[in-house]
């Protein structure tokens, strides 16, 4: 139905409160909620349905990972969605995001690399058959084939192993 969230039916299994500092890797499974801080990885193992939340008093400083993450505090790190991401008004990334679909609020920022994922077929690279030629044909050919690659070199650059790629410093008013 048009309009209906799609969010994870998980539960809250970890929370780290407030007041609380865990310094190292995390692994979870289900519902992880980050109130405080966590210096180290956060990944979640297992679940396809598995989220985090990271609450606006929270912050992660290491790489996050995980099917579905809704961020409204900060990660000093890249973030990695396999499903769905979502950054609130007073989120912030510094680091690489990658995500399949991805809902970003005003005032939610991303200082690095947004890399949509999911789409390899769009944008995977056609192979050309080498054709050979004589050697005076090879030099004029040679000097058009350059100018074609200097205006293909921009899409080529967006496109990376099945990803596209955009360079951002998102910034909501």
């Amino acid at each position: 139905m048009l309009g209906k969230d799609k969010r994870p039916s998980s539960s809250i299994n970890t929370l780290v409160g407030a007041d609380t500092r865990v310094e190292g890797n995390v692994e979870f499974s289900g519902g992880f909620h980050v109130d405080g801080h966590v210096k180290g990885d956060v990944k979640a193992v297992g679940a396809k349905k598995a989220g985090l939340s990271i609450s606006e008093r929270g912050s992660v400083e290491g790489h996050v990972s995980a099917p579905h993450v809704v961020l409204n505090g900060a990660v000093k790190g890249n973030v990695y969605a396999s499903e769905r991401l979502e950054l609130g008004p007073k989120a912030r990334v510094d680091g690489n995001v990658e995500y399949k679909l991805i809902r970003i609020e005003v005032g939610g920022e991303v200082n690095g690399n947004l890399v949509h994922t999911g789409t390899a077929q769009a944008t995977k690279p056609q192979h050309r058959k080498k054709a050979s030629a004589s050697r005076g044909a090879r030099k004029s050919k040679d000097a058009s084939s350059d100018a074609r690659q200097q205006k293909a070199e921009p899409e080529q650059a967006t496109a990376q192993k099945g990803k596209r790629l955009w360079q951002v410093n998102v910034v909501g008013e």
